[in-house]
């Protein structure tokens, strides 16, 4: 908020960006969650400063930061921001949002963030397996989203209804002992392609769905068990229409990114540090199976194409993630 209001680079940046590429619905991660969503209104705000607006806001309260009063990891401690319901120094840190130019319907709309790890089927928890972590007071308490995982109705014109199928994974690396994070990582995205198989209590949604978020898992390369994101690529219920940009091709030629079995074309983040994973895809726009994709693409420009001064410094961008975009017509197949 502090940042947002005071007009600091790196909001401002994002906003241009956000502007330039002028979304109807935008699904946000990082963004400090509060009571009545102050801070993503006041960032709604400075993108409509820069000549787009989206009049309608959503949120629901996130994991991130949340405290068990347990020690979550095996480090002996209690209070840490991994002691929490997802990775966190204060509830609702770098949390999830929605904004919208077409109505919400929150009456419409469900939050499965509550929903505990141990219940996914075939769930990779530490706290379950024999030998591993044995905690019932753990097993009982841990939820599966480091994030949140949403059902955000939309109303579209003609009363047409677009459901929103939100989340983001946290990391799979780090985490503490029996490698934690890289477990959860794979069941967070392992968690759709169950809901879509109706194999979970909550239903799919009966209208037409995109599914939206960052899984942090590349299909092929860097950390992380690849096989979950492959898995919901490849479900029958929706499908992957590849966004790409020649950004991310000539970002690759160099570094560890050039090693990558993994289409270049579709990589989302620019990690070039080394030693680090490379340049990555970790975020996904999916739609359901019925919804006619129309175009699609991430907002990656050559260096000396139209545009690309928007992602930054090279050396300090206001953030290394590229925004993925998405048209579709919801109501055609």
């Amino acid at each position: 908020m502090r940042d947002i209001l005071g007009r600091d680079p790196a909001p401002v940046a994002k906003a241009q960006l956000i502007a330039h590429v002028a979304p109807d619905v935008l699904v946000l991660s990082g963004v400090d969650h509060d009571h009545g969503n102050v801070t993503l209104q006041a960032f709604r705000d400075l993108i409509a400063d820069h000549g787009h607006e989206m009049a309608y806001t959503f949120a629901f309260a996130s994991n991130a930061g949340l405290r068990t009063g347990l020690d979550m990891t095996g480090d002996g401690r209690t209070a840490g921001p991994d002691d929490t319901q997802g990775y966190g120094d204060f509830s609702g840190q770098k949390a999830l949002a929605v904004l919208s130019r077409y109505p919400i319907l929150p009456e419409h709309s469900r939050d499965f963030s509550d929903f505990l790890w141990r219940d996914l089927p075939g769930n990779l928890s530490p706290y379950r397996p024999e030998g591993s972590m044995p905690d019932p007071a753990r097993d009982a308490l841990q939820r599966l989203s480091s994030t949140g995982h949403w059902d955000v109705a939309l109303a579209l014109p003609d009363d047409g209804r677009l459901h929103l199928l939100v989340y983001q994974a946290g990391p799979p690396v780090f985490g503490g002992q029996n490698d934690r994070n890289l477990h959860r990582n794979h069941d967070e995205t392992a968690f759709w392609s169950y809901f879509l198989n109706g194999a979970l209590a909550m239903l799919p949604p009966d209208a037409p769905f995109v599914l939206m978020g960052g899984s942090n898992l590349d299909p092929f390369d860097g950390d992380g068990m690849h096989d979950a994101m492959r898995n919901l690529l490849a479900h029958p219920a929706i499908q992957d229409p590849q966004p790409a940009s020649d950004g991310a091709v000539h970002a690759a030629r160099n570094g560890v990114g050039s090693q990558h079995s993994g289409p270049h074309a579709h990589d989302t983040v620019h990690w070039p540090q080394v030693p680090g994973p490379g340049n990555l895809r970790v975020s996904y726009i999916l739609p359901a199976r019925g919804v006619s994709v129309t175009d699609s693409g991430v907002f990656w420009p050559l260096p000396d194409a139209p545009g690309a001064a928007l992602l930054g410094q090279p050396d300090n961008p206001p953030t290394r993630h590229r925004l993925v975009w998405m048209d579709i017509d919801a109501h055609h197949p």
